[in-house]
């Protein structure tokens, strides 16, 4: 059996810089040392923003705008996809993952961290043993089966620097497997990872970007900060902790407030620095009641047609001759 060939000094941090890394980590949780120097441009989201909508999305691998994520299946080279990527970041001890818990809400809290060897017993991933520590062959690493992620996003206002931003804040590798009875493929949800422990890393590790034209490359973390991706919203942070599901009966429900959902984030940033803005809160630009909307529409309608009534009213009328409709035309001789 071959071991994967991937070094821990592939991933370029010695053990000196790993001491200093922790240590920095208990410092100011978020970013380290190392990542400070090798991603510079890596900031968190403002904890005093004014304005925030978490959002939790499935990305389907198949579809062509989150292909990137997905090709190649087996590494080639310097190239993997991001499973195999963040992987291989786990198994070496690079990242922390997460438990992914059944209520489908994530915790990134050390209690909630999970061993690496689990989740390869628990999924029957093989691996081997070497020098204490587990080792996974390429062939055996099931990017295959990776074909869904839930992506954690949030959406919010920086009122310091009057900016809108999308950024991703979470990651989980969903693999499906088909039934041993011929059935639909099965979702199996492996570990929440946090995306700032692996932005720097991202950064370094390039994907194709176009189709048409297969020169075209960008750093993964590119693809995120621009968010490249496509999915289905499946739940928003709200008061009752439902998912879309859970109150939505139908299919057609679903879709409907999916919709609900993108036209409300479309219409807050669309409206952001606009008139809109400025007579309207935060809030009320996020939510706009339809009825509220209907009813000033309403009286509008009924203001111009009050206006356009009077001034109708107002307007003289053109004098007449006999029973004719046309106007008296006068000449003036001039006298010589």
């Amino acid at each position: 059996m071959i071991i994967a060939c991937v070094s821990a000094a592939a991933f370029g941090q010695p053990k000196t810089r790993r001491a200093e890394a922790k240590k920095s980590s208990s410092e100011s949780p978020g970013m380290t040392i190392r990542a400070r120097e090798m991603f510079p441009t890596a900031v968190e989201m403002p904890e005093d923003v004014v304005w925030r909508r978490d959002i939790y999305r499935e990305l389907d691998l198949t579809q062509e705008a989150n292909a990137s994520l997905y090709y190649p299946v087996e590494p080639q080279g310097k190239e993997m996809n991001l499973f195999t990527y963040v992987f291989k970041l786990a198994l070496f001890g690079y990242i922390p993952v997460y438990e992914y818990r059944l209520d489908g809400n994530e915790q990134f809290t050390d209690s909630a961290r999970i061993d690496i060897k689990t989740i390869l017993d628990n999924y029957h991933i093989f691996y081997e043993m070497k020098d204490g520590k587990p080792r996974v062959d390429n062939s055996d690493i099931p990017s295959a089966e990776v074909k869904l992620y839930y992506l954690k996003e949030s959406a919010y206002f920086d009122e310091s620097n009057s900016t809108f931003h999308r950024k991703t804040i979470a990651l989980c590798p969903v693999m499906m497997r088909d039934d041993d009875f011929g059935g639909e493929p099965s979702k199996y949800p492996l570990f929440w990872v946090k995306y700032s422990d692996i932005a720097s890393y991202l950064s370094r590790q390039s994907i194709q970007a176009s189709s048409m034209n297969n020169a075209a490359t960008m750093s993964m973390d590119d693809y995120f900060t621009l968010s490249r991706y496509e999915g289905k919203i499946y739940k928003t942070n709200n008061l009752l902790g439902r998912t879309l599901a859970q109150y939505c009966p139908t299919d057609e429900a679903m879709a409907k407030e999916q919709k609900k959902i993108e036209d409300e984030l479309a219409t807050f940033q669309k409206n952001l620095y606009g008139d809109q803005a400025k007579k309207d809160s935060l809030d009320s630009i996020a939510k706009l009641d339809p009825k509220v909307m209907k009813s000033k529409k309403a009286k509008t309608t009924s203001t111009k047609t009050k206006t356009a009534k009077v001034k109708k009213a107002k307007t003289p009328k053109t004098s007449s001759s006999g029973g004719s409709g046309s106007a008296r035309v006068t000449v003036r001789r001039e006298r010589h």
